[in-house]
Parts: C-alpha cells; sequence; structure tokens
C-alpha cells in the first residue's frame, strides 16, 4: 500500500482502469456541501480544473499539472517520439497559462520534462512510462514531504497553543496532508492539546468552506472569524502563532500567499505573535529577488458577490481582485521547510537549508 492510500482526505489520484487511466480529484468549490469528484483523460480538463479553482493550492497544482503531462503523453496516440515532444510541449503551455503565481506549477512541469528528455532515446513506450511514473513520483514525495515539514514544525507548537490560520494549507491543498496545516495536524497526532482560529478567506472563502471542514472531519479544535477580525483577537491575546503557507518564496525570503497574509504579518508584528511559513522546497523561486513576484488578478466578480451566488453591492461598481499578497522576510519569524527551519538572514540560510539532503 502507497502513502498515497493511507491518507484520511484524498484531495486527487492516478486512477488505473481497464480502459486506460484517469486522473481524479474533488472538486474544492463544492467543500462543504458536496464530496464530488471528477477525472479525466484530458490535459485541458485539467487546465480548467486548475484555472476555475477546482483544484487550488500550490502544491496541489503542481501535482495536478504533472499528471496533466501524463495524460498528455499517455493519451498521445503517436508513434514518433518527436510527435510526442510536441504534444508534451502544447501541454505544458496550455497548463502552464493557468495560474500565475504558484511556483510549484512550473517546477513540476519543468521537472516532468527534463524526465521526458532523459528517455527520448529510447522510445516512445519509455517516455510515457516515465513521465507517468515521475508524476506519481512528485505526489508521493509532496505527501512525504508535507509529514515531515509537519514533524519539524510541531516542535515550534506548545501544548496548549492557539494558532491562527489563513486561507486553506492542509490536504485539499496538497498532495493529501498539508503544508501549515499539517503542522497543526502534526502536533496534535503528538498529543498537544491545540486549537486553531480560521480566517475566512475572501472572496473564495477557502479559510470557512476548506480549511474549517479539514479541521472539524479531524476532530480539532476550530473557531471561524471573518478577515477583519485579526487584530481584534490578537489584542486580546487569543493568539500564540500564526501559521501560513506559500505560493512563491523568493531567494531573500520574500513570501507570496493569499491576499490577506500581509494584513495578518504586520498585526502579528505589532503583537509580538510569532509568524511562521510553511512550505516545501518546491515552493522557493531562487531566481527572482525581493518582492518582484507576479500576481494573479482574478475577477473582479469574485469580490461583487459570495462564490457568484449573491451580488453584495452595486452592480457593475469597479473593484481589484489580486489573488495574493506579498510579505516581506522582515516581518517573517521563520520558513518551515522538510529540509529544516530557515531563520533569518534569509538570503544567506535559504541557500544553505535548501541545499541539504
Amino acid at each position: 500500500m502507497s502513502i498515497i492510500d493511507k491518507l484520511k482526505i484524498k484531495p486527487m489520484e492516478w486512477v488505473e482502469k481497464e480502459e486506460g487511466p484517469r486522473f481524479r480529484w474533488l472538486d474544492t468549490r463544492l467543500i462543504p456541501w458536496e464530496e464530488v469528484y471528477r477525472e479525466t483523460t484530458d490535459y485541458r480538463r485539467v487546465a480548467t480544473a486548475i484555472k476555475d479553482m477546482e483544484i487550488r493550492g500550490a502544491p496541489a497544482i503542481g501535482i495536478a499539472a504533472a499528471y496533466g503531462l501524463a495524460l498528455a503523453a499517455f493519451y498521445s496516440d503517436t508513434n514518433d517520439v518527436n510527435e510526442l515532444f510536441n504534444v508534451l510541449e502544447e501541454a505544458k503551455k496550455v497548463l502552464a497559462a493557468t495560474r500565475p503565481t504558484a511556483y510549484n506549477l512550473f517546477w513540476a512541469l519543468d521537472r516532468v520534462m527534463r524526465k521526458a528528455r532523459e528517455y527520448m532515446s529510447r522510445g516512445v513506450d519509455s517516455v510515457i512510462r516515465a513521465v507517468v511514473e515521475e508524476a506519481k513520483r512528485i505526489h508521493e514525495e509532496d505527501v512525504r514531504q508535507n509529514m515531515e515539514m509537519g514533524r519539524i514544525g510541531s516542535k515550534l507548537i506548545e501544548d496548549g497553543d492557539t494558532v491562527l490560520t489563513h486561507c486553506n494549507t492542509g490536504a485539499l491543498a496538497t498532495g493529501g496532508y498539508g503544508t501549515a496545516l499539517g503542522v497543526i495536524r502534526a502536533s496534535v497526532e503528538e498529543g498537544k492539546n491545540i486549537k486553531v482560529i480560521a480566517t475566512e478567506t475572501r472572496p473564495l472563502l477557502q479559510g470557512a468552506r476548506l480549511t474549517v471542514w479539514e479541521l472539524v472531519k479531524e476532530g480539532i479544535d476550530a473557531t471561524l472569524i471573518t478577515d477583519n477580525m485579526v487584530g481584534y483577537v490578537m489584542y486580546k491575546n487569543l493568539v500564540n502563532k500564526v501559521l501560513v503557507g506559500a505560493d512563491r518564496i523568493t531567494l531573500d525570503g520574500y513570501v507570496a500567499n493569499k491576499i490577506g497574509t500581509y494584513m495578518i504579518a504586520v498585526l502579528s508584528s505589532r503583537h509580538r505573535v510569532p509568524f511562521y511559513v510553511v512550505a516545501p522546497s518546491s515552493t522557493f523561486d531562487l531566481s527572482l529577488e525581493g518582492d518582484n513576484i507576479p500576481i494573479e488578478e482574478r475577477s473582479p466578480d469574485e469580490v461583487r458577490s459570495i462564490l457568484g451566488k449573491i451580488t453584495i453591492t452595486v452592480p457593475g461598481v469597479k473593484a481589484v481582485n489580486p489573488a495574493f499578497d506579498i510579505t516581506p522576510p522582515s516581518l517573517i519569524t521563520s520558513i518551515v521547510t522538510e529540509r529544516g527551519i530557515i531563520t533569518p538572514p534569509y538570503r544567506e540560510n535559504i541557500k544553505r537549508v535548501l541545499s541539504q539532503n
């Protein structure tokens, strides 16, 4: 039994069927009302699922993109290795165009394509097997890395802590365990009495819908607050630690994460609450420095409504909807990775810790 088979929540999986493999995923747009799984043999459908946030969370996006390339290879219907690579390059282009901020997406696509090139001289069948196996390997590695981050990060959490978290960083945002929420999960598994305060995370309510759903499912004490209550709960000394995830981290420690993260970091600094970022090494983009991170702008309609169902303002009023913001390293206490905890100075220590095996 693989590590994926043992997961309590399976946000995605590669399913072998007699007529051919399928990629299967849990549609997070419908949580907590319904648990609906989708499946496809078409990488274009995977791209749509990523773009429309059926699949979301940087690690999950990367895994799904890798499986998208696996589908493109398996169903390429060619016996010519050069034609196969044309199919893979087109699939990569389509998948890469879905979400610009999450670095795991580009990391996973590049990794699978490198593996495909290694097997190019061995023929089409060898390339297809290599691509499918690499996608599966990326998925399994993510789960193992998340569990290791949980073990490492749990050292920062004390029995009796109340931890505030933003957006969703659990099983639904990863291969099946979690980054920031994985640290909370690991702490509870160690027997620590932990309480969690989850922000609703407007405009798509990932905290209210997904994080709370996961916490309740796991039997972890959860309290939901609106995004604009963070200052209040910190002022009232109701928070001991903050744990957030990341969609991209630069060489010098700037962190792109769900919009609202920067606001929480500023409040944490003001109230002297430790602010921890939890992310795997695949989230680090060492080609970038400072706040020069591409930020995805989503439809203003997401702000003008609640999940596209209830309009909450004057129709047609101008609205902005950046999906992410950037938190400078000066506001970050430390960064938890599967290779260890990174502390300031980040430019020096990010390279050092990430170079460790």
